[in-house]
């Protein structure tokens, strides 16, 4: 069987390392996941009672347009109801993106250590990614802008940026986007937006109206706790999603998740709650950085990504004997390690653990 020659290259997405596999493979009793981003304190009790609700339709097609979500999201957003588009995540918005409007050949900009699935789905579609080094962790926009050219059909911006977790302030977001050429698309992934309380971040949503070709993604998957539900969605100008929606599935997100999304948006408190928690979090684990004498990248979401000084993949592997799993291999940093940011307990056992793995070394920087 011979593939298209513009995916042999490709590399297969690798999520975090289950808890099960590691429990079995090294006869672990306690181990934590600190690698997806997940959300440490699950999702609102609202949810689980929606989804228990939702059994007894098991057996029926699900909306294939997620009329009642789109009410509720409309509501909440402002927005027209024919301005969001739903995906399995919205990692799957992302394929849609590129299947409707990239033909081969065709450039799509984005920075060199984001969001790995807006590569893979550009060359997939035989498509060229143009990759612009960040700056210090960020989204360089200015060298962004000077990459565009005739081919250049859409550019991706990650805010913040997974993994350095980073963000493009307002004022940068806005003079950026007044510069590209209104016939290139530029997709904002604000997948971890609800974590942010830095007050100079933009609301993607509020640029919407005055930029018609902004497409703006979220997920139900990272504050809302509903991460194994897959479900994400997208938001932009009528026309724009037409024609996203004219190459998306009939049924790609199930009925369980649009119920659990609805009761998810009801409970703003349960999400408040979390984003405090969160903060408090990372507040903490910056801190302890610090006296360890580690550097990290300023931290927006619910990760920070921490340079360890030592090859990433032997801290993984350490620190994964020792029942504590965190995300490496980020081939423009090697020596960069990702944490999500968890509860109290296991921000504390994080720390604990990763100073016995640095050691001497540790110590030897702090002096």
């Amino acid at each position: 069987m011979q593939p298209k020659p513009h995916i042999v290259h490709l590399p297969v997405y690798q999520p975090g390392k289950p808890i099960e596999d590691v429990k079995r493979e090294l006869g672990l009793d306690e181990v934590i996941k600190l690698a997806s981003n997940e959300n440490p304190y699950g999702s609102s009790p609202k949810v689980l009672q929606a989804i228990q609700q939702e059994f007894a339709n098991i057996s029926v097609y699900p909306d294939g347009s997620a009329v009642a979500l789109t009410q509720a999201l409309a509501k909440r957003t402002g927005l027209k109801e024919e301005q969001f588009i739903y995906g399995c995540g919205s990692d799957e918005i992302i394929a849609l993106i590129t299947r409707a409007f990239l033909l081969p050949g065709e450039e799509s900009i984005m920075a060199d250590q984001t969001f790995s699935v807006y590569k893979s789905n550009v060359e997939i579609e035989g498509a060229v990614a143009v990759e612009v080094p960040l700056r210090d962790g960020v989204h360089d926009l200015d060298a962004m802008l000077s990459h565009i050219n005739d081919r250049t059909k859409i550019i991706w911006i990650c805010n913040p940026n997974n993994p350095t977790g980073t963000i493009v302030p307002e004022a940068e977001l806005i003079a950026f986007l007044d510069q590209v050429p209104k016939h290139i698309m530029v997709v904002l992934d604000e997948a971890y937006a609800e974590f942010v309380t830095d007050r100079s971040y933009p609301d993607g949503i509020g640029l919407l109206p005055a930029y018609e070709n902004l497409v703006v993604l979220r997920t139900f998957s990272k504050i809302y706790g509903l991460a194994s539900l897959r479900i994400g969605y997208g938001m932009g100008a009528e026309s724009i999603i037409r024609l996203i929606n004219q190459v998306r599935e009939p049924f790609n997100t199930s009925r369980v998740a649009q119920a659990a999304a609805i009761a998810a948006l009801e409970d703003q408190e349960f999400v408040q709650e979390c984003r405090d928690r969160n903060a408090e979090g990372r507040v903490y684990l910056q801190n302890e950085l610090k006296r360890l004498g580690l550097e990290s990248f300023p931290a927006h979401g619910n990760f920070i990504m921490l340079d360890v000084r030592r090859p990433s993949g032997e801290v993984f592997q350490e620190l994964l004997r020792k029942g504590v799993i965190i995300r490496a291999g980020h081939h423009k940093y090697p020596t960069y390690i990702r944490v999500s940011v968890g509860s109290q307990p296991q921000n504390e056992l994080f720390i604990r653990v990763l100073e016995q793995v640095l050691g001497a070394e540790a110590a030897k920087v702090r002096l």
